[in-house]
């Protein structure tokens, strides 16, 4: 099984079923302020990442980041658009997917992939977070965090290296929509 299926199965899914179950009157009190960190920690895990990045100078992980950030809040958006979940504090139409998780599973991803466990393992940790603080601020059910998290870290693997190329990954535009192929 691999380590991110690990991941996802011993941290990120009880999590959001902790936050689903707990008592309305224990939420009611943090709620805000749990998902006001989230909206700054999703922010601030893509912007360090980026800042690490330029710093090292590494343009071809630059490369590989954009991409994921261009699929991932691709697919993300279009999901938000087409399905039009209503969000469980009835806010808007936009619960599914989550967002926010999308964006902090595939920093995570791209980290890991990337520079290895020494920056993935904090990274899943703050996504992590990010997941469970949208559940428990009434903004995403668990479905939406675990659908996001899926779209963030699978567009990191697709577009991060060595994934890509022990793979022999190829995406193509062709008209009326993509195409993929790959060797598993």
């Amino acid at each position: 099984m691999s380590r991110v299926k690990i991941l996802f199965i011993c941290i990120l899914f009880p999590l959001m079923i902790l936050g689903q179950s707990m008592p309305e009157y224990e939420r009611s009190d943090t709620r805000k302020g749990i998902g006001i960190s989230t909206d700054v920690a999703v922010v601030a895990l893509p912007v360090a990442t980026l800042a690490g990045v330029l710093i090292e100078r590494d343009w071809e992980g630059l490369r590989q980041g954009a991409l994921t950030a261009a699929a991932t809040a691709g697919a993300t958006l279009i999901l938000k658009y087409s399905v039009r979940e209503t969000r469980p504090d009835h806010s808007d139409r936009r619960s599914f997917p989550s967002g926010h998780t999308s964006v902090a599973f595939a920093t995570a991803t791209y980290l890991q992939r990337r520079y290895g466990w020494r920056f993935g393992v904090p990274a899943y940790a703050v996504a992590t977070y990010i997941g469970w603080g949208r559940i428990y601020s009434k903004k995403h059910y668990w479905w939406d965090v675990l659908a996001g998290a899926a779209i963030g870290a699978g567009s990191a693997l697709v577009f991060t290296t060595p994934f890509a190329k022990d793979h022999n990954l190829a995406i193509t535009a062709c008209p009326g929509g993509v195409a993929f192929s790959c060797d598993f």
